[in-house]
């Protein structure tokens, strides 16, 4: 892994919220009532997450999102300049909720629920405010937690500005055909490749795109298709109990490594490697590492 003298420069797009997470012994089933053994709060929304993983990792940020003007949306605010992340394109909206996600937790299994709010009150006119911007830097990130026609304004004016997009296909909708085939990369989970892609065997979806899609399941693997062989990577460890975030972890790292000039091995073994630490650690930005978590070779 080479890490350059250079600070990329990344543009994220995409969600926050405060995650509010309930833990559990186990998960409740239909009509069952549980008992919680404690409830914790976390930054959470996975452009937030991507924005404070790239900014650890060196990274110089924009986040382009929106919260609510209440106590949460201040907090995320505060949260993402004490990261070293610029704010300056986030929208506060007054008449809606800062986004929120509630999260049942037992035994390193999350079920979970999005409340999406001021997160869907994203508008391509917040995006093309910061037009601008686009000319200057490297990368340009979006998930999938905001209005599709937010992200395919965004990936339009990046691609139009000759930028790499990543794209992390999560919560998971198709794509368009220009989207798949422009993109420099795309993460998706493995469970989720078919709402995607459509109805086809995962090494087929995967042999379409060489060096282009990366498959992610909960054991903190990565499979992707190298041209000419199937690759596999895999790093866990026994603690590895809490999977919050892990995704937004690797597409942080993988997109930094990127940015240095690496190989796709190697950006997707530092993917891996940033989404462990993540797994690490209870929530989905508390664990995220910094650059300097990671010894030179």
């Amino acid at each position: 892994m080479n890490i350059t003298s250079e600070q990329p420069k990344i543009i994220v797009v995409g969600s926050s919220s405060i995650d509010l997470v309930l833990n559990t012994e186990h998960l409740p089933k239909p009509n069952e009532t549980v008992m919680a053994e404690k409830s914790e709060s976390f930054f959470g929304g996975k452009g937030a997450n991507q924005a404070v993983g790239t900014a650890r990792l060196g990274a110089s940020v924009y986040f382009i999102g929106c919260v609510g003007m209440d106590p949460y949306g201040q907090q995320i605010l505060r949260n993402l300049v004490d990261e070293g992340v610029n704010v300056g394109y986030v929208a506060e909206n007054e008449e809606t909720a800062t986004g929120t996600a509630y999260v049942t937790s037992a035994h390193g299994v999350n079920t979970i629920v999005v409340v999406p709010a001021s997160n869907y009150c994203m508008t391509v006119s917040h995006v093309s405010e910061a037009e601008k911007l686009f000319p200057t830097v490297d990368l340009v990130l979006i998930q999938l937690e905001i209005p599709m026609e937010v992200v395919d304004f965004t990936f339009d004016l990046a691609l139009n500005n000759g930028k790499k997009v990543g794209i992390y296909a999560s919560p998971a909708k198709k794509l368009s055909p220009k989207i798949i085939q422009n993109a420099s990369f795309i993460v998706a989970k493995s469970n989720e490749l078919s709402i995607v892609f459509g109805d086809e065997q995962r090494e087929d979806i995967l042999r379409k795109y060489p060096n282009k899609l990366f498959v992610r399941d909960d054991s903190n693997s990565t499979t992707y298709f190298n041209g000419s062989e199937m690759k596999y990577y895999r790093n866990d460890h026994d603690s590895m109990l809490h999977k919050m975030g892990m995704g937004d972890a690797f597409t942080s790292g993988f997109a930094v490594a990127l940015c240095h000039g690496n190989s796709v091995d190697e950006c997707v073994q530092f993917g891996n490697d940033v989404s462990l630490k993540v797994a690490k650690n209870r929530g989905s930005q508390s664990g995220l590492p910094f650059l300097k978590d990671f010894s030179p070779e």
